[in-house]
């Protein structure tokens, strides 16, 4: 079982930034490959971007790549996600997953730990 929480979340301005956490308990963090999903009111969850278990590939979203960057620290059992340029269209709440299994970590349906997710807004 691992449990996740995240943190970071809030309200900015379009062009600013914020850095989400997601602090993990339970099973040995450094096993899973990480990721964060979003959803916007009205619309189903997306994939954000991800991370292997040992933080050597990272994966990421056409609409947030070169914006966002997802890093992890195992030893620390966090994973966090540096958002920059940040827009409107980036309002969601933020959810932070973990995967063990060997599907493709584009797929929601792969990852068998959620957070309870963070809400993050951007003001035009």
């Amino acid at each position: 079982q691992v449990q996740l929480v995240e943190s970071g979340g809030g309200l900015v301005q379009a062009g600013g930034s914020l850095r989400l956490s997601c602090a993990a308990s339970g099973r040995t963090f450094s096993t899973y490959a990480m990721g964060w999903f979003r959803q916007a009111p009205g619309k189903e969850r997306e994939f954000v971007a991800a991370i292997t278990w040992s933080g050597g590939t990272t994966y990421y979203a056409d609409s947030v790549k070169g914006r966002f960057t997802i890093s992890r620290d195992n030893a620390k059992n966090v994973q966090y996600l540096q958002m920059n340029s940040l827009k409107p269209e980036d309002t969601a709440v933020y959810y932070c997953a973990a995967k063990l299994s060997r599907g493709s970590v584009y797929h929601r349906l792969n990852y068998e730990y959620w957070g309870q997710g963070t809400q993050v807004t951007v003001s035009s």
